[in-house]
Formats: C-alpha cells, sequence, structure tokens
C-alpha cells in the first residue's frame, strides 16, 4: 500500500494553480497547504487584536475558493494551516463555502496551539535567554503542536482539516499514519513521515524554485513551476515526483538541498512527533523527476513544545522620497545628509540609506520607537523635502504601523490542550 500525498503551498504568499493541478491530476489522498511561519503567525495575531473576527490567513478564501471543489471531486483531503491565528474563524468560512456549494463535506478545526494563558513569562527567550517580560506586553503565544494534535479531526472523517500553528511536517505526517496505519510510538515511521514533510512543506522549493540560478543550475520553465507530491510506502519510503509538463526540475540536487534546509543538527531535527535523525538517509534517481528517499531514524519527541511568542515592540515609521534625472544619486545623498542633520538629537537612531543609480534614486528613512510623535518627526522630515530641497525631490511615502516582536521559548508539552470540533454541513446531524 502506498499514499500519495502532494503539497499545494509553501508559505503564505504561494501561487494556487499549482495545487489545483495536482489535485486534478495527480490521484492525490492528501494535499496540504502549509501556509504559515513566525512572521505569518504574528502578522496574524496582530489582525486579531485589532479584529476578533481576524487573524486567519487573508487569502484563506481566495485560495480554496478554486480549490475545494476539484479537491472533493477527486476524494482529495485537503490539510492546511491557514487558520493562523484564529482557526475557528476559518473553520466557518470553509464550512460557508461548502454550505453554499452543497457539499455534506465535513470540516475539522484544530485548535489549542494558543498557550498566552499558560506561559511562564519568566521563561527565558530563546534568542537572548533573558525573562520573556523584560522585552515588553506579551501579547500572543502559540505552541507548535504536532500530528497527534490533527488526529482526532482525520479519524473523525473530516475532508477539510483547518489548524492554527502546527509544525510544518507534522502537517503531512498526520495523514501518513492515519492512512498507513503508523503506531504513535513507532519513532522510526514517526521519522519517515516527518521527512516527508520536511521535503515537501515548502512546495517549490523541492522542484527547482529556490535553487534556480541562471548558468549555475538551470530550472526549466520556471514560470510554470510544478509542485512536488510523494508516493509513501508503509515502510516509510517515498517516492518524489512533480507532473508532467510542468515547469521545474525534481532531482537528486534539489532534494538534497531541501533535505537541509532549516536544518542546524542532522543527528536530531527537533519536531513536536520525533527527533529526526537524517544521517542515514539515502537519495536515488529512480527516473526523470522522480526521487526515491529512504533511511530516516527516529528517537522519542521531545517533552516541551517550542513557542512563539508575540509582542509588544512598539511602532516604526518608513519614509522615502524619490529624485530622477542627471546627478539624481548626488541629490539623495544630500538629502540624506539634510535628514540626518535634522533628526540629529532624537531619541531614535533612524536608518538612511540611499537606493538606485546615477539618474534614478531613491531615499528611505525608517525608524522604530514607542513613542509614536517622534515617529510623526522622523516622517515629516522626510515630506518636508519636497520645497525645502534638494531640487526634484517627488513621490514621497509616509507609512506608520506598530510592530509585533517575534521570540520563542519552551514550554512542557502536558500544559498544552491540542482540541478539535466537527463542522458539519447545514442541516447535518449534530
Amino acid at each position: 500500500m502506498t499514499v500519495r500525498i502532494g503539497s499545494g503551498a509553501g508559505f503564505a504568499g504561494d501561487r494556487i494553480d499549482p495545487a489545483v493541478d495536482l489535485a486534478r491530476r495527480a490521484a492525490l489522498d492528501d494535499l496540504v497547504l502549509e501556509c504559515l511561519a513566525e512572521r505569518t503567525i504574528a502578522l496574524g495575531q496582530q489582525r486579531r487584536l485589532a479584529d476578533p473576527g481576524a487573524g486567519h490567513d487573508p487569502r484563506l478564501h481566495a485560495r480554496l475558493a478554486p480549490l475545494l471543489p476539484v479537491a472533493l471531486d477527486t476524494g482529495t483531503r485537503v490539510l492546511t494551516n491557514m487558520g493562523a491565528a484564529n482557526p475557528p474563524a476559518a473553520g466557518y468560512i470553509v464550512r460557508r463555502m461548502l454550505d453554499d456549494a452543497g457539499s455534506t463535506a465535513t470540516v475539522g478545526v484544530v485548535t489549542g496551539d494558543d498557550v498566552l494563558d499558560a506561559l511562564d513569562l519568566d521563561a527565558p527567550a530563546l534568542e537572548d535567554a533573558r525573562p520573556l517580560r523584560a522585552h515588553g506586553e506579551i501579547v500572543s503565544a502559540n505552541a507548535y503542536l504536532g500530528a497527534d494534535a490533527i488526529a482526532p479531526a482525520l479519524e473523525a472523517g473530516a475532508q477539510v482539516v483547518v489548524t492554527g500553528r502546527v509544525a510544518d511536517p507534522s502537517l503531512f505526517l498526520a495523514p501518513l499514519a492515519q492512512r498507513l496505519g503508523w503506531a504513535p510510538d513507532d519513532v522510526d515511521a514517526a521519522a519517515a513521515g516527518t521527512l516527508v514533510g520536511h521535503l515537501l512543506e515548502c512546495a517549490g522549493q523541492l522542484t527547482g524554485g529556490y535553487a534556480a540560478d541562471p548558468g549555475r543550475l538551470d530550472v526549466p520553465d520556471l514560470a510554470r513551476l510544478g509542485f512536488p507530491f510523494a508516493d509513501v510506502a508503509a515502510d516509510g519510503t517515498a517516492t518524489y515526483g512533480k507532473l508532467d509538463g510542468t515547469g521545474g526540475r525534481l532531482d537528486r540536487h534539489t532534494v538534497r538541498e531541501q533535505l537541509l534546509y532549516e536544518v542546524t543538527d542532522p543527528s536530531g531535527y527537533v519536531t513536536p512527533d520525533v527527533l529526526l535523525d537524517l544521517r542515514g538517509v539515502r537519495v536515488d534517481a529512480t527516473g526523470p523527476d522522480r526521487v526515491r528517499v529512504h533511511g530516516a531514524r527516529g528517537r522519542p519527541r521531545p517533552e516541551r513544545l517550542k513557542v512563539t511568542v508575540g509582542y509588544d515592540a512598539g511602532s516604526r515609521v518608513e519614509a522615502e522620497i524619490s529624485y530622477a534625472g542627471p546627478g539624481a544619486d548626488a541629490r539623495g545623498r544630500l538629502a540624506a545628509d539634510v535628514v540626518a542633520t535634522r533628526l540629529a538629537g532624537l531619541p531614535v537612531t533612524p536608518r538612511i540609506e540611499v537606493l538606485g543609480g546615477p539618474a534614478d534614486a531613491r531615499l528611505r528613512v525608517a525608524a522604530r520607537g514607542d513613542d509614536p510623535a517622534v515617529l510623526e518627526v522622523v516622517g515629516h522630515e522626510v515630506e518636508a523635502l519636497y520645497t525645502n530641497g534638494p531640487a526634484g525631490g517627488g513621490g514621497v511615502r509616509v507609512h506608520h504601523a506598530p510592530v509585533l516582536g517575534v521570540l520563542s521559548t519552551f514550554i512542557p508539552r502536558d500544559a498544552v490542550r491540542p482540541r478539535t470540533r466537527i463542522l458539519e454541513a447545514v442541516g447535518a446531524a449534530a
């Protein structure tokens, strides 16, 4: 028995058409859309703080509208972490989409990654070992859940599963374990499934998107890059491929490059499900755009889970002005000197840079701080260059925004309580 699992997204801004193509032509069992990172969940928390009904991936509807009809028609189960900072809201959006389409498919919503109430504010941040509370007001905390948090939704028969902060490879391990009957305590099976997830999680990176370098590593038809899938056997061996007729390349080079992506310790890559040992992994080409990977080993999962912590880091201002024509770069540098002089003595240290060349230059000034009035001065000084020189300035842009800082820490596993809710079609029995 083998399970075919595909990658439909590698980050929040990914394309949707390769995922639809996979769902239509690849005969998938499962399709995973991995759209969440530390930065994107922090942005989601920012949106949720401003609007309790927001916080999910803003592209959720646009991404799933063309995909779900195809996936459901082909019997492909869809899993995604586009719930971001608000999985319940995302789940209800998906439920309404299915109801409007007359579909009785069920939606599983996985929560419990929000651990703000359980967080020890005196715990050290991994980045600098200082207590979390020393960085400012803590406004969010999301633990990396594992495959066991997704399992109840799959066991309940959910055809679409929406999560928040789940570790990227866990999104793939959960459906593989459920379909292949892997025991929760089988560390080598968990390692094999985690390896599949690690290789597929970034979608187009495995098919050459992140490797393309003209003249050094050429990737054909990059404008029509296809996303990868894997045929996974019960023993954990996986053969990776992409659809015929799509752009990109999938070979030993792209697989080995992705194999080491974000891995600091190949002997013990830490996930919520297993410590993955990559040292015995073999990568063998079996045909055009087909690569066989096996040999992952595992050790028992850690007793602590990583947490992404958001804190109030004040506000920022970004201000720009352009100069064009002969001597543009010199006028840009003069503008930079003027702004630096005018801002000297402020309790912030702005970043001042001139971008471009001799005939087209742009001054950019950026600063971060806790006092909005001070940041207002920074933006105003750039705007004032319009008529206060140098000559020919235009296209001023001034943007103010709050800053949500991001830290990492650990939390005991037993302090995290994953939960699952099944959303059935309108009129279905509860």
